[in-house]
């Protein structure tokens, strides 16, 4: 997340100034404008008073894959497709034994 350009972009769109962003939160302009410039980073409480301030707020995004352990799929990858196919053989054949254990 870049603080810098977020907060910008929230007090331009809200059509306030720093100082008038200043008078609404109880933040100093001049921690604004450092803010602005990416010279800090505000803690997430400060960011999100801040853009509340100009009538935004802060979200969490899942970012699909993130956190994705790829060992695996780097495993199967460095197979040759004769043997990802047997090895697919292989797992078909195990889960159609469960399933015959789960009486499906």
């Amino acid at each position: 997340m870049k603080c810098a350009h977020t907060l910008q972009e929230a007090r331009r769109r809200a059509g306030i100034t720093q100082r008038e962003l200043a008078r609404r939160t109880g933040v100093a302009q001049p921690t604004i404008a450092r803010i602005e410039r990416g010279l800090v980073d505000p803690r997430v409480g400060t960011l999100d008073r801040l853009l509340a301030g100009c009538g935004a707020s802060l979200s969490v995004d899942h970012v699909p894959g993130y956190g994705v352990d790829r060992t695996q799929m780097r495993e199967l990858l460095k197979l040759s497709p004769q043997q990802r196919l047997e090895s697919l053989r292989r797992d078909a054949a195990g889960l159609a034994k469960l399933d015959r254990a789960l009486g499906r």
